[in-house]
């Protein structure tokens, strides 16, 4: 069923044919999106059995990375099966190339001999899409932005199977996607684990709380109930995660957040993720939480708001927090700060929080 020799992969690109020896994958004439994903074929099809990829930076410092292409294989096919995707199917490539999401859709078209229509990575990646697919790979928001314009929510409930990785699907969203007719997955994985290797079913009878792990992963706790991936086709070695999950006896598992996203104040924990789950129904406007260092509390708990109504969310708060989870400063920022694949961004949400909170410091003692 699945192709594993690189030399007779085949992957349809916007209706054109590219095999390992089409002339000059990087001609003249494609649009941008076209030469980024010709750029990575060009890498796959030469003699180096690996490729290097970015993390996506989105809890500390973007690196690079060296994998084998027999792994990103492996990963593709798990997928291409649990799905039933089989040859000649559409897959609609709307993520980054340079990153691990779109990477891996690419590698799925050419294990499986899909048919690949291309589109700019975008907030409306069904902006101009006229009729359904069989296959496609989105982040949260794109699916937010998509489900808000009728026309493409219809194209986007049409699509056979839809995988939503990158970012945390809001209880907002989830709700949004409950009655679709589509199968609807969430992933669970990362750069080092070659994209997901785990699913959960987001809608329809099959719904569940509970991630399922391909048959090939094996998964266990940490003395910290931190969880730890032993996925030989895919990793050399077990991963140890950042993740704090819920671990049932058949491998399925639930994410309650972070380990680096636990904040500490005033010797009091909580979770950065389930903090931002609590407040999603009461906020009308694109939020985020981080913290910045406080003498007093260790930590004080920050709410990045793209909205200047502060004293109005302020009061939401009081009255939906223990008082010790109430943000101790509201900060309004033009745009939350994302990584380059979507991903919010931690690391540069502490530092805008910081200078945001110094420099309304500065203009108080100023007064």
């Amino acid at each position: 069923m699945f192709q594993t020799d690189i030399s007779k992969q085949r992957v349809w690109i916007n209706g054109v044919l590219y095999e390992s020896h089409s002339p000059a994958l990087l001609e003249e004439g494609r649009t941008c999106i076209e030469q980024r994903v010709l750029s990575f074929l060009e890498r796959w099809f030469s003699d180096d059995p690996c490729i290097q990829i970015h993390t996506s930076g989105s809890t500390g410092t973007p690196k690079l990375i060296t994998v084998k292409k027999e792994q990103m294989m492996q990963s593709a096919m798990a997928t291409c099966s649990f799905l039933q995707l089989k040859a000649g199917d559409e897959a609609l490539m709307v993520l980054p190339p340079e990153y691990i999401g779109g990477m891996m859709m690419i590698v799925r078209s050419l294990v499986a001999s899909l048919k690949m229509t291309l589109r700019e990575p975008s907030g409306h990646p069904f902006a101009d899409v006229t009729r359904p697919v069989d296959f496609v790979a989105l982040t949260p928001m794109q699916v937010y932005d998509t489900l808000q314009v009728p026309g493409e929510k219809s194209v986007l409930e049409q699509t056979r199977h839809i995988i939503i990785g990158g970012g945390a699907i809001s209880g907002e969203l989830a709700g949004l996607l409950k009655s679709l007719p589509s199968y609807i997955w969430s992933t669970y994985g990362m750069t080092e684990t070659l994209s997901h290797i785990a699913l959960r079913r987001l809608n329809g009878s099959q719904a569940f709380p509970y991630y399922s792990p391909f048959s090939h992963v094996r998964l266990s706790l940490s003395p910290e109930e931190i969880l730890q991936i032993d996925a030989p086709l895919i990793c050399d070695t077990v991963l140890t995660t950042n993740d704090r999950v819920e671990l049932l006896p058949d491998g399925r598992f639930r994410v309650l957040g972070r380990l680096d996203n636990v904040i500490n104040t005033g010797g009091l924990k909580v979770g950065v993720e389930e903090l931002e789950d609590q407040l999603t129904p009461y906020l009308s406007s694109p939020f985020m939480i981080t913290t910045v260092p406080d003498a007093r509390l260790g930590e004080a708990i920050v709410l990045l708001l793209s909205s200047p109504e502060k004293v109005v969310e302020r009061r939401k708060l009081k009255k939906i927090l223990p008082a010790w989870q109430v943000p101790r400063y509201i900060l309004s920022v033009s745009a939350l700060p994302l990584t380059g694949n979507g991903k919010p961004d931690r690391v540069a949400a502490k530092k805008i929080a910081l200078e945001g909170i110094e420099k309304e410091r500065s203009r108080i003692s100023g007064e």
